[in-house]
């Protein structure tokens, strides 16, 4: 099966509704990214809230339009927290979404991340071994890294997202996003989006806060996949290096409707 490209069209009116609707987004992010992803969701349009005390999070959890579940800096107390409030949003009904950073290489991440998949995440984001790792199959990895392609990590996702019931985004020099019947592809970005920290976590709380949308839920997923792609194509051609690419990265996330109408 040959994965369909996601429209430029769709995404636009799909932002539109995004910034209509702002989404309050619970972000249980790791600690190294929570300003970069704050700073993301504001220049898009939602409303961003880091709330990670255990009693909190649960109860913001049933406020919040989305959550996100991000383990990069899991401790036991974090990973307490964030069941809690997996557990509160699964009962809620509010869409979470799952990064499931480093599952590939650190056992007791894995197992947690596993754990959670019985709450019915709506969304799960990695990269490629992560995603392979996390439906159980080999994979590689180098810390937060992937060794392995976004494309040799398809059959997984689609797997995985059948197993789940959710959609599954895999990341790579193309994005593909699957409900395990229906696949479709998102190009875009830069290289530059790799040599700063936080693009992918920052991802994911993007498409944790496309969950809460009206409509399709792949189709939105996949819109919030092609607004950070085309932001990071347009900030690269702005920018001289990576310290110049978050600003320039922030002000077309900011300015990218303007872009789509153009």
């Amino acid at each position: 099966m040959q994965p369909d490209l996601h429209s430029r069209t769709l995404a636009a009116h799909t932002l539109h509704q995004f910034r209509t609707l702002s989404p309050l987004t619970h972000c249980m992010t790791n600690e190294v990214v929570q300003s970069f992803t704050a700073n993301t969701l504001l220049a898009l349009g939602a409303s961003p809230a880091m709330v990670i005390e255990p009693e909190e999070a649960s109860q913001f959890a049933t406020i919040a339009s989305a959550l996100l579940i991000n383990v990069g800096t899991l401790t036991q107390r974090r990973a307490t927290a964030m069941r809690a409030a997996a557990e509160r949003a699964h009962l809620a009904k509010t869409p979470w979404t799952l990064d499931p950073v480093a599952v590939g290489v650190l056992d007791y991440r894995r197992y947690f991340c596993l754990d959670l998949l019985t709450l019915r995440p709506a969304a799960i984001r990695g990269n490629a071994s992560e995603i392979l790792a996390l439906a159980g199959m080999n994979s590689g990895g180098r810390g937060v890294d992937t060794t392995d392609t976004a494309v040799a990590a398809l059959p997984a996702a689609q797997a995985l997202a059948r197993q789940a019931g959710t959609i599954v985004v895999v990341t790579g020099e193309v994005d593909y996003v699957t409900d395990g019947q229906r696949t479709v592809s998102v190009s875009g970005g830069d290289p530059l989006m790799t040599r700063v920290v936080g693009t992918g976590c920052a991802l994911s709380a993007v498409v944790a806060a496309s969950c809460a949308l009206h409509g399709d839920r792949l189709d939105n997923v996949a819109s919030a996949c092609s607004w950070m792609k085309q932001a990071g194509k347009i900030a690269s051609e702005q920018a001289t290096g990576p310290g110049s690419f978050i600003p320039a990265f922030l002000d077309a996330l900011y300015n990218l409707e303007m872009q789509e109408q153009a």
